[in-house]
């Protein structure tokens, strides 16, 4: 279903409603006041026959010969019966000509009746010694509403059938530059990202553009990050390989040390495509929907000390643990696997740009609301200009040896998890601030 026409249904079964609850009071006022007027006009008519009645020469006799008078003598409105009695009940006259139909007039004032099936509305006035008795039918009634009802009803269907026509072409010229938009989206290009350019729009369609156009820079910068780790990993895949492939030559052309060193050399290869790869499947991973999170709670110090064990035996004596005597035994907020990977990458680094045989510091404290894990080498630092460049796939100092892929999966990782991930060198080492949020409780 379109919007304009669930739009217009929601819009129109409200209008009809509303209409409709406005014409059934309208029309209960108006049927009030036409029998309020109508049982004015028995009154003005009772009234008007007992002033003639007052005017006559002598009383009128009783019932017989010349007792009777028309509707015309009377000047009573058609459809109205008159009848004039004593007090008696003795019939002085009447302006129907049926003697059978006798109107009831024992009760003053406004009440109906049946006179030979048929309902009759009359009024009856006390004058002197006589009663005037007026009524008029009640089919004549409903009849006259009726048609005063067919009447007034015409305009009103008139104007709901114009305000519903109206309704959809408004919502159909409201909903022009939403349609422009979708008209500018169709026609575009597939592989098209550039910004959408589309001018007089409402106010309330700018942010739906905005949030459009930034769409489609993330989507371009994202697009440009993976053609960027494609060459980069393919660089970087090459490299072992044509290094592998060298080695296994020259180990099928030599024999003695010669062979066995390039068949280590290969082997050496492998081992860092491998590392590669993995580091790789990883970074894919932490930056997809794939889920860590075992439901099991960790500590600080248990992640810590996961991390240490990680490394390599002949290095892991040279991580320190520094934490506070009384660390406090909180839930981290993110999955124990990943915490232990991003520390586990943090002393590699640190370990493999600190000089042979200097420790590593790895020291856990807390901040409100935060664990803190500080990691700190002992070499040479880093340049200021290149601490940006730290977190960037594929990027390596010059005295690396890695593939350049650790920093990074530690900040995927971080912005993952709602981590925040600091650097601070100096020319006594590099120090790497990793602050995990507690679990909420």
């Amino acid at each position: 279903m379109s919007l304009r026409l669930r739009l217009s249904l929601i819009l129109g079964t409200a209008f009809v409603l509303i209409w409709a609850l406005a014409a059934t009071w309208m029309f209960r006022d108006l049927r009030s006041q036409m029998m309020f007027s109508l049982d004015q006009r028995l009154v003005a008519s009772a009234r008007m026959v007992a002033g003639l009645v007052d005017r006559l020469p002598q009383p009128l006799p009783a019932q017989g010969e010349g007792t009777r008078f028309s509707a015309d003598q009377w000047s009573i409105p058609d459809g109205i019966a008159c009848q004039v009695s004593s007090l008696r009940g003795e019939i002085l006259a009447r302006s129907h000509g049926n003697s059978d139909q006798v109107l009831d007039d024992q009760r003053t004032g406004f009440h109906d009746q049946e006179i030979d099936g048929e309902h009759w509305r009359s009024f009856t006035l006390a004058r002197d010694d006589v009663r005037i008795t007026t009524a008029d039918r009640e089919l004549e009634r409903e009849a006259l509403n009726r048609s005063v009802l067919l009447a007034a009803s015409a305009p009103v269907l008139m104007a709901l059938l114009g305000s519903i026509a109206m309704l959809w072409l408004g919502i159909g010229k409201g909903l022009a530059p939403l349609n422009r938009m979708c008209e500018a989206l169709r026609k575009r290009d597939v592989d098209a990202l550039e910004p959408l350019a589309l001018k007089s729009l409402p106010r309330e369609l700018q942010p739906l553009l905005e949030t459009q156009n930034q769409l489609f820079l993330r989507i371009g910068r994202t697009l440009e990050r993976e053609r960027q780790l494609t060459g980069d990993a393919a660089h970087e895949l090459r490299s072992p390989l044509t290094a592998i492939k060298t080695h296994l030559q020259v180990a099928r052309m030599t024999a003695g040390l010669a062979h066995e060193q390039a068949l280590a050399h290969a082997e050496e290869g492998a081992d860092r495509l491998q590392r590669t790869l993995e580091q790789l499947l990883l970074l894919a991973r932490v930056e997809g929907s794939l889920s860590f999170d075992d439901g099991a709670p960790c500590s600080a110090e248990h992640v810590a000390r996961l991390a240490i064990g990680d490394a390599r035996p002949e290095d892991r004596w040279r991580v320190e643990l520094h934490m506070p005597p009384r660390l406090p035994s909180i839930a981290l907020g993110m999955p124990s696997t990943l915490a232990v990977q991003a520390l586990r990458n943090l002393i590699d680094n640190a370990l493999r740009h600190s000089p042979d045989q200097a420790p590593v510091w790895l020291t856990l404290a807390t901040e409100p609301g935060w664990v803190c894990f500080t990691v700190r080498d002992f070499g040479p630092g880093i340049g200021a200009d290149d601490l940006q460049h730290l977190t960037q796939r594929f990027w390596r100092s010059r005295a690396s040896t890695g593939c350049g892929l650790g920093l990074a999966i530690v900040q995927a990782i971080a912005q993952r998890c709602g981590c925040t991930l600091h650097f601070d060198s100096s020319d006594d080492g590099l120090r790497v601030s990793f602050k995990v949020p507690f679990r909420p409780a």
